[in-house]
């Protein structure tokens, strides 16, 4: 009998719980020998009485070493702080990683679309150090440390080389930002000449690289960013293959891992059995192929590798959720999947 896996599950808000429970069907239809822990964060644990992250929340990722996660709410300007902010920093998820590749069934402006963006998590921008200096006047710190730096461009890569991928290419700003970006891109030089030389690697100047993204996305292989820019590009990744419905996300650490669909929580849809919970379904696959390599779970591997094959036969052959063309609810397109695994 197959070992059985616990596994984190967080719900999130809006849509959340609808998405989840399609994720969680299509799972239990392939075979994949998983149990779920399910705990609260965002708006539900408000709702509950707790803080937006509860302690029992992180202890339960910490305790089964991965998490899958809906979307959840963050107020834009005030309020609480982002769900997804917290977790990266509590359990130092320092390498957010977006795989972007063309669907069959899912028109857009290009084909063959194939990048991974791996973004540092953890500093920056978004290191959220902001100062009110005078009346009007505010500042945000940029951080940037050589150990974050390096560390996140050996993840890079080390996942392109393990993948099978031929070159990484880093967005930057060093031309302004000449120490912090400059030290971004100094590691990853250092990291690349003495350990990987086997692969491909250059630097563009992030809005030169946005620009040669939306003319030939075919061009890259691997991106690697800082936070901000990685936040942006991956959105805009996203778009050339249909939209944050489509791709999913990962964060990731030394010891802990959340896979999370990166879209919102889209409380106008919520309840009304219309999400499509494709971008959870990949996030879900990322995450079983992420304890097949990690644990050596030949069998959840190969649960993975059904689902992604059923699901890419029910989009194109049409059997999807209306944002995508089709017809189908959010548990019927789940239904479809498992239909076909």
């Amino acid at each position: 009998m197959k070992e059985r896996r616990c596994v984190a599950l967080i719900a999130g808000d809006g849509i959340g719980p609808e998405i989840t429970e399609a994720v969680r069907r299509v799972i239990a239809a392939s075979g994949a020998p998983i149990d779920w822990d399910e705990r609260v964060a965002g708006l539900a644990a408000i709702e509950a009485g707790q803080p937006v992250l509860p302690e029992e929340t992180v202890e339960a990722i910490r305790r089964h070493g991965v998490a899958l996660k809906g979307p959840c709410t963050t107020p834009v300007g005030k309020g609480f702080q982002s769900v997804n902010v917290q977790l990266r920093k509590t359990l130092d998820l320092y390498a957010a990683v977006r795989p972007v590749r063309s669907l069959d069934g899912v028109a857009t402006r290009f084909d063959g679309v194939d990048i991974v963006i791996v973004r540092e998590n953890t500093e920056g921008l978004y290191s959220g150090i902001e100062n009110r200096v005078a009346p009007g006047v505010v500042t945000s710190m940029k951080v940037a440390t050589e150990s974050a730096c390096t560390r996140i461009a050996r993840w890079a890569f080390r996942y392109a080389r393990h993948r099978g991928r031929k070159r990484v290419t880093v967005f930057h700003k060093a031309n302004i930002m000449k120490l912090t970006d400059g030290l971004f891109i100094e590691c990853a030089r250092r990291v690349h000449d003495a350990e990987f030389v086997d692969l491909a690697y250059d630097e563009l100047i992030i809005d030169a690289g946005c620009m040669r993204m939306v003319q030939d996305p075919s061009r890259f292989d691997v991106l690697l960013l800082e936070n901000l820019y990685g936040d942006v590009v991956s959105d805009l990744c996203a778009g050339l293959v249909g939209g944050l419905g489509v791709v999913p996300g990962s964060n990731i650490g030394d010891r802990e891992a959340v896979f999370e669909a990166v879209h919102g929580s889209a409380p106008d849809i919520a309840g009304k059995g219309i999400a499509n919970p494709l971008a959870l379904l990949m996030s879900a696959v990322m995450m079983l192929n992420h304890l097949a390599e990690t644990e050596g779970r030949i069998d959840l591997g190969e649960a993975a590798g059904r689902i992604k094959t059923a699901y890419n036969r029910a989009l194109a052959e049409g059997r999807t959720t209306r944002d995508l063309g089709g017809d189908l609810g959010t548990l019927a397109f789940a239904d479809a999947v498992a239909e076909r695994l």
